[in-house]
C-alpha cells in the first residue's frame, strides 16, 4: 500500500483481527503460562469487569488422575474470603479445557519492587512477610496447601495489598498416597523444602512455611539464601541449610528466619508459634476474613460431572468485513456523494477514520477515550454504543460506532449520532477524537475528519 502525499509504499503490520470469548467472558493477554496452565486476563462483556482466566487442559487432568483433587481444591476455594487470597469466582468448561475465573490483581508481582528498587527496608520486608502468613494460616485451617510460593505466586492489588494466587490449584501435578504425604517434587527449587527434594514425603503444612521463610529473607536481602549455578550443590546447600543472613538483618529478624529454616520439618517452627515471635508481631494486624454464604457450588458439579449441558464454547470473532464498492461508497476520498445534488448547511451526522491497528486495540481506546468525557460504553462484538449522562438540547447525545475490517490489517471506524443534538455531536467528536491519534492512521488525508 501506498501513502498518497510522498508515493513510499507502506508497510502494514499483520494483526490479529479475532478475539475470543468464551461464555460471558472476553479473553485478552496472557498473563502466565506454566507446564499445566495458562493465565490470560479476561473482561465480562456486560459489566466491563477486569478478571483472570486460568485455563487448563481437561485432558491433562483426566490423564494426571486429579478430577476429585481439584474439583474439592477449586469448591473449597470458591468458599474462602480473605483479603490476601486471590479469590475464585466460578468455574467453566468446555470439551477440551477448563477454566477457572479469578480476581484480578493489576498491580504487578511483589518481587517487581525488588527489581527495580531492590531489597526492601525491615519494616516494610515484616508488613508483607506478615499478610503472607495470615493468608497460608487461614488457607491451612481449611485444609488448603499451596505447596509452590514463590514470586511469581505474590501479587499486589492497586492499594498494595499482598494477594497470594494459585492456593489450592498448585498441586494439581502432585500425587497424595495413603500415607497422606505428598510425593512430587516440584516448584521452583530455590524456594521448595528440603523434604521435598529428598522425595520421602512431605507435608504441605511445614513445606509452605519454608518457603515462606526464603520469601522473607529475599525480601529483605534482594538476594537469595540458597543460590547456586550446579543443582547438585544447591540441594545439598538446602538439604543442610547452609546459609548465612547478611550483617544488617536485625537480631530478631535473623532468630525467626533461622526457626523456619530449618532443614527438619518436625522441630521447624510451626504458624502459631511465628505469630507468637516478638520480631514478627511488631506492628502486627490480624487479617479479618469471612467464609462467603451461600456460595453456589454448581459450576464446579457441573464441570467435572460431564455435564454437556452446561459446557461453554469458545468462539472467535472478527469484524464486519467490507467490499470494495461499500469502502468506496464510505470513503471522503472517493465519495459518490458529488453525483448528487449536495445538501448545503446541513451538518452531517456521522464520521468514520481509518486505522492500521488491531481492532481489540481500536475497541479499547475508544472506550478510554469516551469514559472521561461522561459516557457509558456498551460493547456488543465490535459494534460500541455511546451514551452521555448528561441532557442536551435534545436529549442525552448516544454515538454508534463500528469497527469494519478492509484488509488484514487495515479497519475503518464509523461513528454515528443515533440521538441527541447534531452540533452537540459535533463538540463531543472534537474532544473525542484527540483521545484516538494513537490509532488513526495519519497516512489519511481526512483521517478523523466529520463528513
Amino acid at each position: 500500500m501506498f501513502d498518497r502525499k510522498s508515493g513510499k509504499k507502506m508497510s502494514l503490520k499483520k494483526a490479529p483481527a479475532t478475539r475470543t470469548r468464551v461464555g460471558k467472558y472476553e479473553l485478552g493477554s496472557t498473563l502466565g503460562e506454566g507446564s499445566f496452565a495458562k493465565v490470560k486476563f479476561a473482561k465480562n462483556v456486560d459489566t466491563r469487569d477486569s478478571f483472570a482466566i486460568k485455563i487448563l487442559d481437561r485432558e491433562q487432568v483426566l490423564r494426571h488422575k486429579m478430577v476429585e483433587h481439584l474439583k474439592r481444591e477449586i469448591s473449597t476455594m470458591k468458599l474462602i474470603k480473605h483479603p490476601n487470597v486471590v479469590k475464585i469466582f466460578e468455574v467453566m468448561a468446555s470439551k477440551s479445557k477448563i477454566y477457572i475465573v479469578l480476581e484480578f490483581v493489576g498491580g504487578g508481582e511483589l518481587f517487581d519492587k525488588i527489581a527495580k528498587n531492590g531489597r526492601l527496608k525491615e519494616d516494610e520486608a515484616r508488613g508483607y512477610f506478615q499478610q503472607l502468613i495470615n493468608a497460608v494460616d487461614y488457607c491451612h485451617s481449611r485444609g488448603v496447601y499451596h505447596r509452590d510460593l514463590k514470586p511469581e505466586n505474590l501479587l499486589l492489588d492497586s492499594y498494595g495489598v499482598l494477594k497470594v494466587s494459585d492456593f489450592g490449584l498448585s498441586a494439581f501435578s502432585q500425587q497424595v498416597r495413603e500415607d497422606g504425604l505428598l510425593h512430587t517434587t516440584c516448584g521452583t527449587p530455590n524456594y521448595v523444602a528440603p523434604e521435598v527434594l529428598n522425595d520421602k514425603g512431605y507435608d504441605g503444612t511445614a513445606s509452605d512455611i519454608w518457603s515462606c521463610g526464603v520469601i522473607l529473607f529475599v525480601l529483605m536481602a534482594g538476594y537469595l539464601p540458597f543460590d547456586e549455578p550446579n543443582l547438585a550443590e544447591l540441594y545439598r546447600k538446602i538439604c543442610k541449610a547452609d546459609f548465612t543472613c547478611p550483617s544488617y538483618f536485625s537480631a530478631g529478624a535473623k532468630k525467626l528466619i533461622k526457626r523456619i529454616l530449618d532443614p527438619n520439618p518436625l522441630t521447624r517452627i510451626t504458624i502459631p508459634e511465628i505469630l507468637e515471635d516478638e520480631w514478627f508481631k511488631k506492628r502486627y494486624k490480624p487479617a479479618y476474613s469471612e467464609e462467603e454464604q451461600n456460595v453456589n457450588l454448581d459450576d464446579v458439579d457441573a464441570v467435572f460431572n460431564d455435564s454437556k449441558e452446561n459446557l461453554v464454547t469458545e468462539t472467535k470473532e472478527k469484524p464486519v468485513s467490507m467490499n470494495a464498492f461499500e469502502l468506496i461508497s464510505r470513503s471522503p476520498g472517493f465519495s459518490l456523494e458529488n453525483l448528487f445534488e449536495k445538501q448545503t448547511g446541513l451538518v452531517k451526522r456521522e464520521t468514520r477514520f481509518t486505522s492500521q491497528r488491531p481492532a481489540n486495540e481500536i475497541m479499547s481506546k475508544i472506550e478510554e477515550a469516551a469514559k472521561p468525557l461522561g459516557f457509558n460504553v456498551h460493547k456488543r462484538n465490535y459494534k460500541m454504543k455511546l451514551q452521555g449522562d448528561k441532557t442536551g438540547r435534545k436529549g442525552h447525545l448516544s454515538v454508534a460506532t463500528e469497527v469494519f475490517e478492509v484488509a488484514p490489517s487495515l479497519h475503518m471506524v464509523e461513528l454515528r449520532k443515533t440521538g441527541g443534538d447534531t452540533l452537540e455531536f459535533h463538540k463531543f467528536y472534537k474532544s473525542f477524537s484527540s483521545g484516538l491519534k494513537d490509532v488513526m492512521w495519519n497516512g489519511e488525508e481526512n483521517a478523523g475528519g466529520l463528513k
